[in-house]
């Protein structure tokens, strides 16, 4: 490199090894998603232990269980254009500084109303989180292993969703409900401190902003651990029409098609998810097996999820994230037909449950790096959190589709059936996302 040469961000970053400070960006971000995923699955836990004491019915607590849910799509359709005008670091820095808080001010709570607000405002800050970590992660990793190091780092997520189980069982019986909420208030607000320290802001970012060298070659230096020549100058290639607004270039004529599919297959997915995380243990208890087989076999469904995503992301490297992900939803939906014909047999439906868990959450999770790697820098931000801010509508849709279904009366292996639908669409979806202008572009350099 010299003082003459302008430096070829993308080179650097793509001919970098794997090194400490990849690792640190993959830690930090790891622990922003499992906060995600810890809050998401300790209020159902806290639910049981919150309606003995405020002497309400469970039914009741429906809003404050899905305020959060609201509030996390609103927080990724907001923060994506945010941070792709004032950059990933502060955004991340600010929406973990904001549910920390919020989860406080939860844990404080006197009323069901203030407690519905409280969690809602949790979510915005959460969901402004996920995309922001995803998008910073991918815009340091390198080409050739950029799904592996995304889906390790989304690893967090399950995990996290089943250390808030396990916390939530021992901390409840000692100190109650609150204390579940204060665990999950500390944790982010250590983190924001962590983040303003260690974080560094993203290269590709920097490199569309004027008078960034001075903080880019200190950046270059950290990944590299290379001496940057003081008056280096900086480039990022990228084939993008003229400017315009993130928002605008998603749904331009080369963006739209895979926008939509995008959208499409991520709704698709977080209906499954959640149908089967939110009511496999009644659709279980409904064919005829006890509580703790039930349990038995709801959890096979998140250990294979986090195998799934680790194999998801070694996949994608070696065979394309496409294919990897069309393919994955397309054996979601034979393996669902399976489950609801091995209903009677409780080994067969838990190996199908537990590879259900690892083809749905695999391809599920390949959805970020889809995002992450069809759109530019100047709106990959908003592209990944517009994403997950409409697949996030998916999961509520498709728990109220779920006890709609029951209430109406069918069967159990009807309500599963009635699965393999949304993942025939996905499947399609990304064929045809597949097949947009601007993903042939991409796949043909």
């Amino acid at each position: 490199m010299t003082p003459s040469q302008p430096i070829d961000v993308q080179s650097v970053i793509d001919n970098s090894r794997l090194r400490g400070f990849h690792w640190l960006l993959i830690v930090l971000g790891f622990f922003i998603l499992a906060v995600d995923g810890f809050d998401t699955a300790a209020m159902g836990y806290i639910a049981p232990s919150l309606s003995q004491e405020w002497q309400i019915a469970r039914q009741d607590l429906g809003p404050v269980l899905s305020a959060a849910l609201l509030g996390l799509s609103f927080g990724a359709l907001g923060a994506g254009p945010l941070s792709d005008r004032w950059g990933r670091k502060r955004m991340l820095v600010l929406s973990c500084l904001f549910f920390g808080l919020a989860t406080l001010a939860t844990a404080l709570a006197s009323s069901l109303t203030s407690l519905t607000i409280w969690r809602f405002l949790t979510g915005v800050g959460l969901g402004a989180a996920m995309p922001n970590a995803i998008t910073l992660i991918a815009e340091y990793a390198p080409a050739r292993c950029r799904s592996r190091v995304i889906n390790t780092m989304y690893c967090g997520f399950p995990l996290g969703a089943a250390a808030g189980g396990a916390i939530s069982s021992w901390l409840i019986p000692l100190w109650g409900w609150r204390s579940v909420l204060l665990l999950g208030a500390i944790v982010p607000l250590l983190l924001t401190v962590l983040l303003v320290i260690w974080l560094p802001e993203s290269l590709k970012f920097l490199a569309n902003r004027p008078d960034q060298e001075s903080k880019m070659r200190r950046i270059m230096q950290r990944l590299t651990q290379a001496v940057i020549p003081a008056h280096s100058t900086f480039r990022l290639q990228e084939t993008t029409a003229a400017p315009r607004s993130p928002v605008g270039l998603l749904f331009s004529a080369e963006y739209r098609r895979g926008t939509f599919m995008l959208w499409t297959t991520y709704f698709m997915g977080l209906v499954i998810y959640y149908v089967l995380l939110s009511w496999m243990p009644t659709l279980m208890q409904g064919l005829g097996f006890s509580m703790t087989q039930s349990a038995t076999l709801t959890s096979l469904f998140t250990f294979g999820g986090t195998l799934g995503i680790l194999l998801a992301g070694w996949m994608m490297d070696r065979y394309g994230a496409h294919k990897v992900v069309m393919v994955g939803f397309a054996i979601t939906a034979a393996l669902i037909v399976v489950m609801a014909r091995e209903d009677h047999h409780i080994v067969m439906l838990g190996a199908a449950i537990f590879l259900v868990g690892i083809t749905m959450n695999g391809a599920q999770s390949g959805m970020q790096t889809l995002a992450a790697t069809f759109y530019p820098t100047q709106a990959r931000a908003t592209g990944i959190a517009w994403m997950q801010g409409v697949g996030r509508f998916g999961g509520v849709s498709g728990t109220l589709m779920a006890a709609h279904i029951m209430a109406m009366g069918w069967s159990v292996q009807s309500l599963l059936l009635s699965l393999c639908l949304p993942a025939l669409v996905a499947a399609v979806a990304i064929m045809l996302k597949r097949r947009s202008p601007q993903a042939l572009a991409l796949e043909s350099k």
